[in-house]
């Protein structure tokens, strides 16, 4: 099998991320079993940091 471009014709066949259940996004990871936009399945809180969003100016 070569390296070039016939292999990547082969990718992308899988889902990587589900919808989530806690917050309706496409970011439940299937194997991880994690949400990387919540944090459910990691955490019982919800994922937040200060510097997501908007800074009020």
């Amino acid at each position: 099998m070569t390296k070039g471009t016939p292999s990547f014709g082969k990718r992308g066949k899988h889902k990587t991320h589900i919808v989530c259940r806690r917050c309706g996004r496409q970011a439940y990871h299937i194997r991880h079993k994690v949400c990387a936009h919540c944090g459910f399945g990691a955490s019982p809180k919800m994922r937040k940091y200060d510097w997501l969003g908007q800074k009020i100016r």
